[in-house]
């Protein structure tokens, strides 16, 4: 009887928790239709709708992607000094363009571009219907003319269909149908990870089509080092120290362990029954801290559209580099190696995500986000991130985007379930993606209103 009331009152407060995040979406009417709060409550509640539905990281940066897309190429005719973001990126069409002699509100075309992709993209429809209708009612009060108003409406749904055209042919489809992935029998190649042994997560994410990146392969890092468990080994010593490190975590080890988790594959055991226990992915903690940073310096809401999106391009070209390497090298998880061959009884700290482990899907995507952040608001740029706090209790400030990163990064090994190859070449490998998003596309900087 006691499992079950804790499994019920875990379940209740999953949902409540969401629950609670969409009432947080809603905000009084407000004067200004160019007020970025309007954006940044839609970006809630895309953040709500990944968490919700268990969206793996790749495939949650495919929707943070195409959504914040076409919430920018929509709402960046109110300041036309920031330009098309997909006209640099692979595959795009051309974005329409306001009519001549029509008046429109972009912020209502953006939101309901940015809905329409989130509609098409997820499954928790209603409850996204709803929150769009509550933001554009709010925008239609602030005094915008009826005419105005569904001109606007038409102009989002057209930025959409043009973001869809590029979803539909970025090979999404067809790696839906790819065979099952075939695991490798020979020693250091991956291996199915306890608790539950899943199958590998986006196998075949590699062949998807890259937004700014030429190729998947573009920022390949160097290989992990070689299977060798002789002593002096560069892999062995890897090993023991995840070994060693792990065995005698402080307090404040295990907190940032926790903190950067966002495994939203995790699965929760109790008793004979399982369940998921709904958590960030990591692109969502980092648009939550890119919400963060523009709330911080009061950025327009053109501006708060451009640092959502270049978050988003970063962190899904980082994940299609990351899993190009991943199925390469296939590398074994901490938690096989040491296992099979050190102690039987050892276990991470966080649950193994269910895929290679070389390198660090965290390091790759912290690194290369933390650059465009870092672009855009400045090195130094200190935030605290309360992004678990409804989750596991904590905060955690930070001086900088990098150190932030930094922290991420160097989590997976307190968690146990990265070497610390992955995770230095990982932060390698995103820094490099980073910085080739920001000189391809010169995000204009944003500076706080004074």
């Amino acid at each position: 009887m006691n499992t079950l009331m804790k499994f019920l009152a875990m379940f209740i407060m999953s949902g409540f928790i969401f629950s609670c995040s969409n009432e947080l979406t809603k905000k009084p009417v407000a004067a200004d239709p160019l007020d970025p709060e309007y954006l940044h409550r839609a970006t809630r509640r895309l953040n709500d709708v990944v968490i919700y539905e268990i969206f793996s990281p790749p495939v949650s940066s495919r929707i943070y992607s195409y959504a914040s897309l076409a919430a920018y190429e929509s709402i960046r005719w109110t300041d036309t000094s920031y330009p098309s973001i997909t006209a640099k990126l692979n595959g795009f069409p051309s974005m329409p363009v306001p009519e001549k002699g029509k008046q429109y509100q972009f912020t209502v075309a953006a939101v309901k571009a940015l809905f329409d992709i989130t509609l098409r993209l997820t499954f928790t429809k209603d409850s996204s219907r709803i929150t769009q209708d509550e933001i554009l009612a709010d925008l239609k009060s602030s005094g915008i003319d009826n005419e105005t108003f569904e001109n606007s409406l038409v102009f989002g749904e057209a930025v959409a269909n043009a973001i869809w055209k590029r979803a539909a042919a970025d090979h999404y489809k067809e790696t839906r149908g790819m065979p099952r992935y075939t695991l490798s029998a020979d020693s250091g190649k991956w291996k199915n990870t306890t608790p539950d042994y899943l199958d590998a997560v986006e196998p075949f994410w590699t062949k998807m089509i890259p937004l700014a990146m030429d190729s998947s392969s573009q920022f390949k890092p160097v290989p992990p080092p070689p299977y060798d468990m002789h002593k002096g080994s560069q892999f062995l010593t890897e090993v023991m120290e995840v070994y060693d490190t792990t065995s005698h975590l402080t307090e404040e080890q295990i907190n940032i362990a926790r903190f950067w988790d966002d495994n939203a594959a995790a699965v929760v055991h109790v008793g004979h029954m399982m369940y998921a226990n709904k958590k960030p992915s990591p692109g969502g903690h980092w648009m939550n801290i890119t919400a963060i940073a523009n709330k911080k310096t009061n950025a327009s809401i053109v501006a708060s559209a451009q640092s959502y999106a270049l978050t988003a391009i970063a962190m899904y070209d980082g994940f299609i580099s990351c899993w190009d390497e991943k199925f390469r090298s296939e590398y074994v998880r901490p938690v096989t190696i040491i296992n099979d061959r050190i102690d039987k009884a050892w276990q991470p700290l966080l649950q193994t995500p269910p895929f290679p482990e070389y390198t660090s899907g965290h390091s790759v995507v912290s690194s290369a986000i933390a650059s465009v952040l870092t672009a855009q608001f400045g090195d130094g740029f200190a935030f605290t991130d309360d992004y678990e706090l409804p989750y596991i209790g904590i905060k955690r400030s930070f001086p900088s985007f990098y150190k932030a990163s930094e922290e991420a990064c160097i989590s997976r090994m307190y968690g146990g379930i990265h070497f610390r190859s992955s995770i230095f070449n990982g932060k390698k490998q995103g820094r490099e993606i980073g910085a080739f998003i920001n000189q391809k596309l010169t995000p204009k900087s944003i500076k706080a209103k004074s």
